[in-house]
């Protein structure tokens, strides 16, 4: 169906075509059936989003994965699911393969791991559409142009000959919604379509999907935990805990009176953009040419960048890339500043380089006290008592083979020589001040669960005391109420040591949260700096004018105006 083809005749708009009936999920471990989902309940219809929103584990994922024959090999699937009347649950063989993809197509949560690195993006959607329609490579190859065009993938004719890792995130995802697109699909199940994108591409990928519903007239499925994205999208909710779904109900009436406590905690969970500082505090800023912050005494910061350039060296064939370009702003003792912009645009860069993981080109970075321009071997070692850093993957920043007691106290034991009982106390008293039990010294990582791990990280990273903490995304892996206790237990730790923070994120809410200054990076440069209130409620540069107001927020009202002044910026800037 081309991008300006009408809706057929025989399609009915609001039309059932999803009927999901007392659907049980389950998995057989260690000798035994586990339910990962039961009597699950629902229908879909034509030109609706229907949300399916819960936490890590509450089956969310598994149920819909299952209309498609999609579960592991030790899963299994019972109950009834119809599409447009015929019976998905227990469809074998080719009577499967003619569901997939034609009748039912899925966006995955990650394209970069769902479309084969080895085939370029055309030949993939050429070959769903030669699988499913009688097609020759010249028409599959029209096709697939149109529906990259119909996704706004720029120079579709290059992009069509083009691999995945050549591609942006958000061009991936395109890429993934035309191949899903590309057989006119019933239902399309959208699986967390932006939990790793940007607010800015999040916004133009469900501003795509928004587009194309109505295109296609399909039913679609939405699963995600984010409540910023299910107000922007969803006509119907269904709330899912522990296999069980414990609400259902349109939009306006889970968002404005949810019945269910676990709903009820949910959202209040979700940090909610504007609501953490006061817009009449922004004060009016002339517009002009982004000011860099003036120099401070370098005794009273203890991070401090002036006119910092950092690159990348040049490797191979590939030249230097300069990451970092004429960069100025400080972090006082006791304060958190946040540092927001898209991915790419340097923000881990500049952490990398706090802590001594990337050489200074040019320009001055002064880190509690040390010059890291001139600092050799020798300086960095009794810095990195006076540094702590908390990774965005707490999974992979800790040493598998380690009990989480060890890790915790690894710096201890290097920096300052503790042993034995004094160590011990030392350690329980870290599990102590991050709400963990301190029976779990001897869990390895993998037995704890994502917030615990970070929680861990945390321990780590504040073991030394430092003065200066980097904190790279700590909460974007996290479920919305882990993350909210993550985040109190943070702002906790920082009032109670007092030390000086860059707060690293894409997410502004996250970041209003915590910070009381922000700066915002694009390209390298940094377009803006200033208190939370004047950012947040009166930011001044058009780039930074256009990330806040890509940002979601848990309410459809407030969303839907949000999204009308976001298109006015985009219509009145020319850029999206």
């Amino acid at each position: 169906m081309s991008a300006d083809t009408p809706q057929s005749p025989t399609s009915k708009a609001g039309e059932l075509v999803l009927e999901v009936q007392d659907l049980d999920v389950s998995f057989f471990v260690d000798g035994e059936w586990h339910t990962a989902a039961t009597e699950i309940s629902y229908d879909v219809r034509r030109g609706e989003v229907l949300a399916i929103v819960g936490e890590s584990g509450s089956g969310k994922t598994q149920s819909s994965m299952s209309l498609l024959g999609l579960l592991p090999s030790n899963g299994r699937a019972a109950g009834s699911a119809k599409l447009l009347g015929k019976e998905l649950i227990g469809l074998r063989g080719p009577d499967l393969r003619r569901v997939r993809g034609k009748d039912i197509a899925v966006i995955f949560q990650e394209p970069m791991t769902a479309l084969n690195p080895v085939y370029t993006i055309g030949f993939q959607i050429s070959e769903a559409l030669r699988s499913h329609l009688p097609m020759d490579p010249s028409q599959a190859r029209a096709r697939a142009l149109e529906l990259l065009r119909m996704v706004e993938i720029p120079e579709p004719e290059r992009r069509y000959d083009a691999f995945p890792h050549q591609l942006s995130g958000g061009q991936r995802q395109r890429a993934m919604i035309a191949q899903s697109l590309a057989c006119d699909p019933t239902l399309l199940i959208a699986d967390e379509p932006t939990t790793a994108l940007d607010v800015t591409v999040q916004a133009e990928i469900l501003k795509l999907i928004r587009d194309l519903k109505d295109r296609i007239d399909s039913g679609i499925v939405l699963i995600t935990h984010d409540m910023g994205v299910v107000a922007d999208m969803a006509d119907r909710i269904i709330v899912m805990k522990q296999g069980r779904i414990v609400e259902s109900g349109d939009a306006h009436q889970i968002f404005h009176d949810p019945q269910h406590p676990y709903t009820r905690t949910l959202l209040d969970a979700v940090p909610h953009f504007g609501s953490y500082s006061d817009p009449k505090s922004a004060t009016a800023v002339p517009v002009g040419p982004p000011v860099q912050e003036p120099s401070v005494e370098p005794d009273n910061a203890v991070l401090d960048l002036r006119h910092l350039v950092l690159e990348y060296p040049k490797q191979g064939s590939q030249p230097a890339f300069r990451a970092i370009d004429d960069v100025s702003f400080h972090v006082d003792r006791g304060e958190v500043v946040g540092l927001v912009g898209e991915s790419g645009s340097g923000k881990t860069t500049i952490g990398r380089a706090a802590v001594g993981l990337l050489k200074v080109k040019s320009g001055s970075l002064r880190v509690a006290g040390v010059d890291m321009a001139t600092a050799r071997r020798r300086d960095l070692k009794p810095l990195r008592r006076k540094v702590g850093i908390v990774f965005q993957d707490p999974g992979s920043s800790l040493n598998p083979r380690l009990p989480i007691g060890e890790s915790i106290g690894e710096p201890l034991y290097l920096h300052e020589k503790m042993r034995g009982a004094e160590l011990s106390r030392r350690v329980e008293a870290l599990l102590d001040s991050v709400e963990l039990a301190r029976d779990m010294r001897n869990r390895y990582p993998h037995e704890l669960s994502g917030g615990q791990r970070q929680r861990v990280g945390i321990a780590r990273s504040l073991a030394l005391e430092p003065d200066f903490l980097v904190a790279d995304e700590p909460t974007s892996a996290l479920d919305v109420s882990v993350q909210a206790k993550v985040l109190k237990l943070f702002l906790d730790l920082q009032r109670e040591h007092g030390f000086g923070c860059l707060f690293i994120s894409h997410d502004l809410a996250v970041v209003e949260m915590l910070a009381q200054r922000i700066a915002v990076l694009n390209h390298g440069k940094l377009v803006e700096i200033g208190p939370r209130e004047q950012v947040v409620h009166n930011p001044q540069d058009p780039y930074t004018r256009r990330l806040v107001a890509a940002v979601p927020v848990p309410d459809p009202d407030e969303q839907a105006a949000r999204r009308i002044r976001r298109d006015e910026l985009i219509a009145a800037s020319g850029v999206s």
